[in-house]
């Protein structure tokens, strides 16, 4: 195997983190089971926080970023894939201690890599990576727990945001009622072509005064901000409505009591996309490739950057200035 391109991030000695694109060889790669060359990755907050100083993301420099890949095996030594397979990567400790998507060509545990399911293309598995994976794995919690269109409408918190993007396409697909919270007031078209029927101003989840409980007005909702916003969405569920939680941006403490739970039998529901088991994440892809799947709007949400652009994407993610997702396309 001749040189190929990476994105690498090293912390040097006063603290700062540089990310610079650099030439690796097959020697630099760490030890796994199956060689992937990878086709397409993705840009997610996780890969912004492994870029910056502080992030608290990476456990060792220097590391190549990327939570998701796609491609095709290039060499095995598990029999259970072959060269040339079209192979998925996401999460475990892809990017984060283990060097990730963000490179041309990646070697991983066969543990962690899924086959590529029937009717998605690397692109389309690229343009879910952890983001639509998450968003799936959400909706799927929100209809095991009795979350059914006809209870009323469903609200995404974070909706330009890759998972809240996903989720809102999702949901308005399986035939649900979409109320979509942003704070980005010129992104209406964007979230009405995903399908959302209703949009809520992000400061209007953050009232100065949270009660314990409040009016019933949500089935459901999909939430990867957390925070306070995560504390309303609890008061004003409706009886036996749950929430599907998955981020923190706007911050880890949530104020709330048990009355939600104990008054209205309501459902708190985590996700978590990192370690999820194998079987359950093959029947998550699955179901991207199938009813999940929002191929029309996949354009739409998903758009192409090259590495040399990647720094910048990095950047603009932690600062929210990223709509859908970025693919990072290796030619």
């Amino acid at each position: 195997m001749n040189a190929f391109k990476a994105l690498v991030v090293q912390q040097i000695e006063d603290g700062h983190v540089t990310k610079d694109i650099q030439q690796l060889s097959e020697k630099d790669l760490p030890e796994g089971d199956v060689l992937i060359k990878v086709h397409y990755s993705s840009v997610n907050f996780k890969d912004g926080m492994a870029a910056m100083e502080n992030g608290n993301i990476v456990n060792e420099y220097p590391m190549v970023p990327g939570i998701d890949l796609s491609g095709t095996v290039e060499e095995s030594s598990d029999p259970a894939f072959s060269k040339g397979q079209e192979v998925i990567v996401t999460s475990y400790e892809l990017g984060v201690s283990h060097y990730g998507g963000y490179s041309e060509y990646a070697r991983v545990p066969a543990e962690w890599v899924v086959p590529l399911p029937e009717g998605l293309s690397l692109k389309e598995a690229m343009i879910y990576g952890t983001a639509g994976f998450t968003a799936a794995l959400s909706v799927m919690r929100l209809q095991e727990e009795g979350v059914t269109p006809d209870k009323g409408t469903v609200l995404v918190t974070g909706a330009t945001g890759g998972v809240g993007s996903m989720a809102a396409a999702m949901l308005s697909k399986l035939g649900y009622d979409v109320a979509a919270s942003t704070g980005k007031s010129g992104e209406h078209d964007y979230l009405k072509k995903l399908g959302v029927k209703e949009i809520i101003a992000r400061e209007d989840l953050v009232p100065e005064k949270i009660r314990p409980i409040d009016k019933e007005r949500f089935a459901g909702a999909v939430d990867p901000v957390g925070g306070e916003t995560l504390s309303y969405i609890l008061s004003c569920l409706q009886y036996g409505g749950a929430v599907a939680v998955s981020g923190l941006t706007a911050g880890t403490k949530v104020p709330t009591t048990v009355f939600p739970f104990i008054l209205r039998g309501i459902n708190l529901v985590g996700i978590d996309s990192v370690n999820c088991p194998m079987d359950r994440r093959k029947e998550v892809w699955n179901r991207l490739a199938a009813d999940l799947k929002t191929e029309d709007l996949l354009s739409e949400i998903g758009s192409d950057i090259t590495l040399n652009e990647l720094p910048e994407a990095l950047e603009l993610i932690i600062s929210g200035k990223v709509r859908g997702r970025k693919i990072v396309t290796f030619n």
